[in-house]
Protein backbone atom coordinates (compact mmCIF):
# COMPACT_ATOMS: atom_id res chain seq x y z
CA UNK A 1 0.00 0.00 0.00
CA UNK A 2 2.90 2.38 0.72
CA UNK A 3 4.10 1.91 -2.85
CA UNK A 4 0.67 2.79 -4.25
CA UNK A 5 0.53 5.85 -1.98
CA UNK A 6 3.99 7.00 -3.07
CA UNK A 7 3.11 6.61 -6.75
CA UNK A 8 -0.02 8.70 -6.19
CA UNK A 9 2.07 11.42 -4.49
CA UNK A 10 4.43 11.48 -7.51
CA UNK A 11 1.46 11.77 -9.88
CA UNK A 12 -0.05 14.54 -7.79
CA UNK A 13 3.24 16.44 -7.74
CA UNK A 14 3.54 16.16 -11.53
CA UNK A 15 0.07 17.64 -12.02
CA UNK A 16 0.64 20.37 -9.44
CA UNK A 17 3.70 21.55 -11.37
CA UNK A 18 1.59 21.80 -14.53
CA UNK A 19 -1.28 23.65 -12.85
CA UNK A 20 1.19 25.99 -11.12
CA UNK A 21 1.67 27.87 -14.39
CA UNK A 22 -1.93 29.09 -14.06
CA UNK A 23 -2.32 29.48 -10.28
CA UNK A 24 -0.14 32.01 -8.39
CA UNK A 25 -0.58 30.29 -5.02
CA UNK A 26 0.38 26.94 -6.49
CA UNK A 27 3.43 28.56 -8.08
CA UNK A 28 4.61 29.45 -4.59
CA UNK A 29 3.83 25.91 -3.43
CA UNK A 30 5.94 24.41 -6.22
CA UNK A 31 8.73 26.98 -6.51
CA UNK A 32 9.28 27.09 -2.77
CA UNK A 33 10.22 23.42 -2.73
CA UNK A 34 12.96 23.67 -5.35
CA UNK A 35 15.84 24.53 -3.02
CA UNK A 36 14.79 22.89 0.24
CA UNK A 37 17.55 20.29 0.27
CA UNK A 38 20.19 22.88 -0.61
CA UNK A 39 18.98 25.05 2.26
CA UNK A 40 19.18 22.15 4.71
CA UNK A 41 22.66 21.28 3.50
CA UNK A 42 23.83 24.88 3.97
CA UNK A 43 22.14 25.51 7.32
CA UNK A 44 22.56 22.21 9.19
CA UNK A 45 25.96 20.72 9.93
CA UNK A 46 26.70 17.17 11.03
CA UNK A 47 27.46 18.24 14.60
CA UNK A 48 24.25 20.28 15.01
CA UNK A 49 21.56 19.09 17.39
CA UNK A 50 18.23 19.61 15.64
CA UNK A 51 14.59 19.63 16.73
CA UNK A 52 12.06 19.61 13.90
CA UNK A 53 8.50 20.92 14.02
CA UNK A 54 6.12 20.54 11.10
CA UNK A 55 2.89 22.52 10.60
CA UNK A 56 0.43 22.69 7.76
CA UNK A 57 -0.19 26.41 7.57
CA UNK A 58 -0.57 29.62 9.56
CA UNK A 59 -3.24 28.34 11.94
CA UNK A 60 -1.22 25.28 12.92
CA UNK A 61 1.88 27.46 13.24
CA UNK A 62 0.10 29.61 15.83
CA UNK A 63 -0.95 26.39 17.55
CA UNK A 64 2.61 25.08 17.69
CA UNK A 65 4.25 28.42 18.49
CA UNK A 66 4.04 28.20 22.31
CA UNK A 67 5.86 24.85 22.18
CA UNK A 68 8.39 26.18 19.67
CA UNK A 69 9.13 29.23 21.81
CA UNK A 70 9.51 27.09 24.91
CA UNK A 71 11.97 24.79 23.15
CA UNK A 72 13.92 27.81 21.89
CA UNK A 73 14.20 29.12 25.44
CA UNK A 74 15.03 25.87 27.21
CA UNK A 75 17.17 24.17 24.54
CA UNK A 76 19.17 27.07 23.16
CA UNK A 77 21.98 24.71 22.12
CA UNK A 78 19.68 23.12 19.51
CA UNK A 79 18.80 24.34 16.05
CA UNK A 80 15.08 24.56 15.42
CA UNK A 81 13.85 23.45 12.02
CA UNK A 82 10.33 24.52 11.06
CA UNK A 83 8.56 23.19 7.97
CA UNK A 84 5.32 24.32 6.36
CA UNK A 85 3.12 22.51 3.88
CA UNK A 86 1.19 25.57 2.67
CA UNK A 87 2.34 28.89 1.18
CA UNK A 88 -0.16 30.78 3.32
CA UNK A 89 1.91 29.86 6.35
CA UNK A 90 5.42 29.81 4.94
CA UNK A 91 5.23 33.12 3.07
CA UNK A 92 4.04 34.97 6.19
CA UNK A 93 6.41 33.40 8.72
CA UNK A 94 9.57 32.52 6.78
CA UNK A 95 11.34 35.57 8.24
CA UNK A 96 9.34 35.97 11.46
CA UNK A 97 9.72 32.82 13.50
CA UNK A 98 11.76 31.63 16.49
CA UNK A 99 13.03 28.78 14.29
CA UNK A 100 16.58 28.85 12.94
CA UNK A 101 15.63 27.27 9.61
CA UNK A 102 12.24 27.64 7.92
CA UNK A 103 11.49 25.68 4.73
CA UNK A 104 8.67 23.97 2.89
CA UNK A 105 8.20 20.27 3.55
CA UNK A 106 9.10 18.38 0.36
CA UNK A 107 6.34 16.15 -0.98
CA UNK A 108 5.84 12.93 0.93
CA UNK A 109 7.73 10.51 -1.31
CA UNK A 110 10.06 7.78 -0.07
CA UNK A 111 13.15 9.40 -1.58
CA UNK A 112 12.27 12.87 -0.26
CA UNK A 113 11.65 11.62 3.27
CA UNK A 114 14.95 9.71 3.34
CA UNK A 115 16.94 12.67 2.02
CA UNK A 116 15.19 15.18 4.27
CA UNK A 117 15.95 13.18 7.43
CA UNK A 118 19.52 12.46 6.35
CA UNK A 119 20.21 16.18 5.95
CA UNK A 120 18.32 17.41 9.00
CA UNK A 121 19.04 14.45 11.36
CA UNK A 122 16.56 15.64 14.02
CA UNK A 123 16.68 14.12 17.49
CA UNK A 124 12.99 14.93 17.94
CA UNK A 125 10.15 15.51 15.47
CA UNK A 126 6.92 17.29 16.41
CA UNK A 127 3.87 17.34 14.14
CA UNK A 128 0.95 19.66 14.88
CA UNK A 129 -2.73 18.66 14.88
CA UNK A 130 -3.60 16.92 11.59
CA UNK A 131 -0.28 16.49 9.81
CA UNK A 132 0.02 12.76 9.05
CA UNK A 133 2.54 12.03 6.29
CA UNK A 134 3.08 8.23 5.98
CA UNK A 135 6.52 8.16 4.33
CA UNK A 136 8.02 10.71 6.70
CA UNK A 137 6.51 8.95 9.70
CA UNK A 138 7.70 5.53 8.52
CA UNK A 139 11.26 6.84 8.07
CA UNK A 140 11.22 8.57 11.47
CA UNK A 141 10.20 5.31 13.11
CA UNK A 142 12.75 3.33 11.10
CA UNK A 143 15.50 5.74 12.24
CA UNK A 144 14.24 5.57 15.85
CA UNK A 145 13.69 9.33 16.03
CA UNK A 146 11.13 10.18 18.76
CA UNK A 147 8.05 11.63 17.09
CA UNK A 148 5.15 13.47 18.72
CA UNK A 149 1.75 14.62 17.50
CA UNK A 150 0.59 17.69 19.46
CA UNK A 151 -2.88 19.21 19.92
CA UNK A 152 -4.42 16.47 17.80
CA UNK A 153 -8.18 16.20 17.42
CA UNK A 154 -9.91 13.08 16.13
CA UNK A 155 -13.46 12.19 15.14
CA UNK A 156 -15.20 9.10 13.80
CA UNK A 157 -15.52 10.66 10.35
CA UNK A 158 -11.75 10.42 9.80
CA UNK A 159 -10.20 7.65 7.73
CA UNK A 160 -8.26 6.18 10.67
CA UNK A 161 -11.48 4.80 12.12
CA UNK A 162 -12.96 3.41 8.90
CA UNK A 163 -12.68 -0.27 7.85
CA UNK A 164 -10.59 0.76 4.82
CA UNK A 165 -8.26 3.01 6.81
CA UNK A 166 -5.61 0.44 7.72
CA UNK A 167 -2.74 2.17 5.92
CA UNK A 168 -3.35 5.47 7.67
CA UNK A 169 -3.85 3.70 11.02
CA UNK A 170 -0.36 2.22 10.62
CA UNK A 171 0.94 5.74 10.06
CA UNK A 172 -0.62 6.89 13.33
CA UNK A 173 1.14 4.03 15.11
CA UNK A 174 4.47 5.53 14.01
CA UNK A 175 4.07 8.29 16.60
CA UNK A 176 5.79 7.61 19.89
CA UNK A 177 3.31 9.75 21.74
CA UNK A 178 0.15 11.70 20.86
CA UNK A 179 -1.21 14.66 22.82
CA UNK A 180 -4.92 15.10 22.09
CA UNK A 181 -7.31 17.93 22.82
CA UNK A 182 -10.16 15.95 24.39
CA UNK A 183 -11.27 12.66 25.95
CA UNK A 184 -13.19 11.60 22.85
CA UNK A 185 -9.99 11.68 20.77
CA UNK A 186 -8.19 9.56 23.36
CA UNK A 187 -11.04 7.04 23.37
CA UNK A 188 -11.04 6.76 19.57
CA UNK A 189 -7.28 6.13 19.53
CA UNK A 190 -7.59 3.54 22.29
CA UNK A 191 -10.17 1.71 20.17
CA UNK A 192 -7.53 1.22 17.45
CA UNK A 193 -4.91 -0.01 19.91
CA UNK A 194 -3.05 3.19 20.73
CA UNK A 195 -2.06 3.56 24.38
CA UNK A 196 0.67 6.24 24.27
CA UNK A 197 -1.91 9.03 24.34
CA UNK A 198 -2.82 11.71 26.85
CA UNK A 199 -5.29 14.59 26.97
CA UNK A 200 -3.20 17.76 27.09
CA UNK A 201 -5.70 20.29 25.75
CA UNK A 202 -5.07 22.71 22.92
CA UNK A 203 -1.89 24.81 22.83
CA UNK A 204 -3.80 27.52 20.96
CA UNK A 205 -5.28 28.63 24.30
CA UNK A 206 -1.78 29.27 25.61
CA UNK A 207 -0.99 31.17 22.43
CA UNK A 208 -3.96 33.54 22.65
CA UNK A 209 -3.35 34.13 26.36
CA UNK A 210 0.20 35.15 25.43
CA UNK A 211 -1.32 37.71 23.06
CA UNK A 212 -3.23 39.40 25.88
CA UNK A 213 -0.05 39.71 27.95
CA UNK A 214 1.88 41.73 25.37
CA UNK A 215 1.54 45.40 24.43
CA UNK A 216 -1.41 45.52 22.03
CA UNK A 217 -1.63 49.28 21.72
CA UNK A 218 -2.00 50.73 18.24
CA UNK A 219 -1.87 54.49 17.73
CA UNK A 220 -4.29 54.42 14.80
CA UNK A 221 -6.84 52.43 16.82
CA UNK A 222 -6.59 54.86 19.74
CA UNK A 223 -7.37 57.69 17.32
CA UNK A 224 -10.07 55.74 15.49
CA UNK A 225 -12.14 54.50 18.43
CA UNK A 226 -12.06 57.70 20.51
CA UNK A 227 -13.85 55.91 23.38
CA UNK A 228 -16.72 54.84 21.11
CA UNK A 229 -17.89 51.24 20.99
CA UNK A 230 -16.18 49.27 18.26
CA UNK A 231 -17.07 46.10 16.38
CA UNK A 232 -14.10 44.26 14.89
CA UNK A 233 -14.93 41.86 12.06
CA UNK A 234 -11.98 39.58 11.40
CA UNK A 235 -11.15 37.23 8.50
CA UNK A 236 -14.36 38.08 6.66
CA UNK A 237 -15.49 36.58 3.38
CA UNK A 238 -17.94 38.21 0.92
CA UNK A 239 -20.85 36.37 2.55
CA UNK A 240 -19.94 37.91 5.90
CA UNK A 241 -19.31 41.33 4.42
CA UNK A 242 -22.81 41.50 2.95
CA UNK A 243 -24.23 41.30 6.49
CA UNK A 244 -21.86 44.00 7.71
CA UNK A 245 -22.35 46.43 4.85
CA UNK A 246 -26.13 46.07 4.90
CA UNK A 247 -26.29 46.95 8.59
CA UNK A 248 -23.82 49.83 8.29
CA UNK A 249 -25.71 51.33 5.35
CA UNK A 250 -29.24 50.83 6.65
CA UNK A 251 -29.17 51.00 10.45
CA UNK A 252 -28.41 53.79 12.86
CA UNK A 253 -25.84 52.70 15.43
CA UNK A 254 -23.19 54.69 17.24
CA UNK A 255 -20.54 52.12 16.48
CA UNK A 256 -17.11 52.20 14.95
CA UNK A 257 -16.49 49.32 12.55
CA UNK A 258 -13.24 47.57 11.68
CA UNK A 259 -13.39 45.06 8.83
CA UNK A 260 -10.38 42.83 8.21
CA UNK A 261 -11.14 40.79 5.08
CA UNK A 262 -9.62 37.37 4.54
CA UNK A 263 -9.17 38.34 0.90
CA UNK A 264 -6.95 41.41 0.61
CA UNK A 265 -6.63 41.50 -3.17
CA UNK A 266 -6.82 45.09 -4.39
CA UNK A 267 -9.94 44.50 -6.49
CA UNK A 268 -11.82 43.01 -3.54
CA UNK A 269 -10.79 45.82 -1.19
CA UNK A 270 -11.89 48.46 -3.72
CA UNK A 271 -15.29 46.76 -4.15
CA UNK A 272 -15.75 46.47 -0.40
CA UNK A 273 -14.90 50.12 0.18
CA UNK A 274 -17.27 51.24 -2.57
CA UNK A 275 -20.13 49.38 -0.86
CA UNK A 276 -19.67 51.36 2.37
CA UNK A 277 -20.49 54.96 3.32
CA UNK A 278 -18.36 57.87 2.20
CA UNK A 279 -15.49 58.41 4.57
CA UNK A 280 -14.62 54.73 4.89
CA UNK A 281 -10.83 54.42 5.05
CA UNK A 282 -8.23 51.78 4.31
CA UNK A 283 -5.52 51.18 6.87
CA UNK A 284 -2.93 51.70 4.15
CA UNK A 285 -4.18 55.26 3.53
CA UNK A 286 -4.91 56.59 7.00
CA UNK A 287 -3.53 59.79 8.43
CA UNK A 288 -3.68 61.40 11.85
CA UNK A 289 -6.08 64.05 10.58
CA UNK A 290 -8.93 61.95 9.25
CA UNK A 291 -9.40 59.03 11.67
CA UNK A 292 -11.68 60.68 14.22
CA UNK A 293 -14.49 61.23 11.70
CA UNK A 294 -14.10 57.84 10.09
CA UNK A 295 -16.86 55.33 10.85
CA UNK A 296 -15.46 52.29 9.03
CA UNK A 297 -11.83 51.20 8.80
CA UNK A 298 -10.85 48.43 6.39
CA UNK A 299 -7.67 46.52 7.25
CA UNK A 300 -5.98 45.87 3.91
CA UNK A 301 -2.70 44.60 5.40
CA UNK A 302 -1.78 41.52 7.41
CA UNK A 303 -0.29 41.06 10.85
CA UNK A 304 -2.30 43.45 13.04
CA UNK A 305 -5.68 41.75 13.54
CA UNK A 306 -4.82 40.13 16.88
CA UNK A 307 -3.89 43.54 18.31
CA UNK A 308 -6.99 45.17 16.83
CA UNK A 309 -9.20 42.63 18.63
CA UNK A 310 -8.00 44.16 21.92
CA UNK A 311 -9.97 47.31 20.99
CA UNK A 312 -13.21 45.43 20.28
CA UNK A 313 -16.37 45.75 22.32
CA UNK A 314 -17.82 42.98 20.19
CA UNK A 315 -16.38 40.84 17.41
CA UNK A 316 -17.52 39.05 14.29
CA UNK A 317 -15.33 36.16 13.09
CA UNK A 318 -15.73 35.26 9.44
CA UNK A 319 -15.85 32.03 7.50
CA UNK A 320 -19.00 30.58 9.05
CA UNK A 321 -20.96 31.30 5.88
CA UNK A 322 -18.13 30.29 3.55
CA UNK A 323 -15.23 27.85 3.49
CA UNK A 324 -14.86 27.33 7.22
CA UNK A 325 -14.82 29.31 10.44
CA UNK A 326 -11.66 31.23 11.30
CA UNK A 327 -10.03 31.52 14.73
CA UNK A 328 -12.58 32.62 17.32
CA UNK A 329 -10.14 32.40 20.24
CA UNK A 330 -8.17 35.47 19.14
CA UNK A 331 -11.28 37.56 19.76
CA UNK A 332 -12.81 35.58 22.65
CA UNK A 333 -9.70 35.89 24.81
CA UNK A 334 -10.32 39.63 25.13
CA UNK A 335 -13.64 39.03 26.88
CA UNK A 336 -16.03 40.29 24.21
CA UNK A 337 -19.16 38.74 22.67
CA UNK A 338 -18.36 36.96 19.40
CA UNK A 339 -20.69 36.49 16.43
CA UNK A 340 -20.17 33.73 13.84
CA UNK A 341 -21.99 32.16 10.89
CA UNK A 342 -23.79 28.81 11.09
CA UNK A 343 -21.01 26.53 9.81
CA UNK A 344 -19.02 25.94 12.99
CA UNK A 345 -19.30 22.19 13.50
CA UNK A 346 -16.01 20.39 14.19
CA UNK A 347 -14.54 23.62 15.55
CA UNK A 348 -14.35 22.40 19.13
CA UNK A 349 -13.84 25.73 20.91
CA UNK A 350 -16.65 27.35 18.88
CA UNK A 351 -19.01 24.50 19.67
CA UNK A 352 -18.21 24.84 23.38
CA UNK A 353 -18.68 28.61 23.44
CA UNK A 354 -21.90 28.45 21.44
CA UNK A 355 -23.23 26.02 24.03
CA UNK A 356 -22.10 28.34 26.85
CA UNK A 357 -23.64 31.34 25.00
CA UNK A 358 -20.43 33.35 24.73
CA UNK A 359 -20.55 32.98 20.96
CA UNK A 360 -23.78 33.90 19.16
CA UNK A 361 -24.67 32.14 15.90
CA UNK A 362 -25.96 34.25 13.02
CA UNK A 363 -28.01 32.60 10.28
CA UNK A 364 -28.94 35.69 8.27
CA UNK A 365 -29.39 39.46 8.19
CA UNK A 366 -32.23 39.60 10.72
CA UNK A 367 -30.21 37.61 13.26
CA UNK A 368 -27.20 39.82 12.68
CA UNK A 369 -29.12 43.08 13.08
CA UNK A 370 -30.85 41.86 16.23
CA UNK A 371 -27.60 40.70 17.82
CA UNK A 372 -25.74 43.96 17.10
CA UNK A 373 -28.55 46.08 18.49
CA UNK A 374 -28.84 43.87 21.60
CA UNK A 375 -25.09 43.94 22.35
CA UNK A 376 -24.85 47.68 21.66
CA UNK A 377 -27.76 48.68 23.85
CA UNK A 378 -27.52 46.22 26.74
CA UNK A 379 -24.26 46.81 28.63
CA UNK A 380 -24.89 44.03 31.16
CA UNK A 381 -25.56 41.52 28.40
CA UNK A 382 -22.42 42.57 26.57
CA UNK A 383 -20.19 42.22 29.63
CA UNK A 384 -21.79 38.96 30.77
CA UNK A 385 -21.46 37.37 27.34
CA UNK A 386 -17.88 38.52 26.95
CA UNK A 387 -16.92 37.20 30.39
CA UNK A 388 -18.09 33.72 29.38
CA UNK A 389 -15.50 33.77 26.62
CA UNK A 390 -12.54 35.07 28.62
CA UNK A 391 -13.21 32.68 31.52
CA UNK A 392 -13.47 29.71 29.17
CA UNK A 393 -10.13 30.52 27.54
CA UNK A 394 -8.43 30.96 30.92
CA UNK A 395 -9.71 27.57 32.08
CA UNK A 396 -8.11 25.82 29.09
CA UNK A 397 -4.55 27.05 29.55
CA UNK A 398 -1.66 24.68 30.33
CA UNK A 399 -1.35 22.41 27.28
CA UNK A 400 2.13 23.73 26.47
CA UNK A 401 3.40 22.85 29.95
CA UNK A 402 2.08 19.30 29.65
CA UNK A 403 3.72 18.79 26.26
CA UNK A 404 6.99 20.36 27.30
CA UNK A 405 7.24 18.27 30.48
CA UNK A 406 7.19 15.21 28.22
CA UNK A 407 9.72 16.68 25.79
CA UNK A 408 12.17 17.18 28.66
CA UNK A 409 12.16 13.41 29.25
CA UNK A 410 13.33 12.83 25.64
CA UNK A 411 15.99 15.49 25.04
Amino acid sequence: MRLVYTVLVHITWFHLKLIAFLKPKLRLFVAGRKNVFESLQDEIKAADKVIWMHVASLGEYEQGLPVLERIKKEFSDHKLLLTFFSPSGYEVKKDASPADIVVYLPMDTLSNSKKFLALSHPELAIFIKYEIWPNYLHQLKKNQIPTLLVSALFSLRQIYFKPWGGFMRKSLHCFDYIFVQDDNSKKLLKNIGMENVSVSGDTRFDRVIQITERDNSLKFMDQFTKDQKCLVAGSTWPEDERLLTTFINEKEASLKWVIAPHIIKKSHIINLKSSLPEGTLLLSEISDQNLANCRVLIIDTIGVLTKIYSYADMAYVGGGFATGLHNTLEAAVFGVPVLIGPNFKNFKEAESLVEKKGILVITGQDDFDEAIIKISSDENFRKRTGMINSEYVAEQRGATDRVFDFIKTII
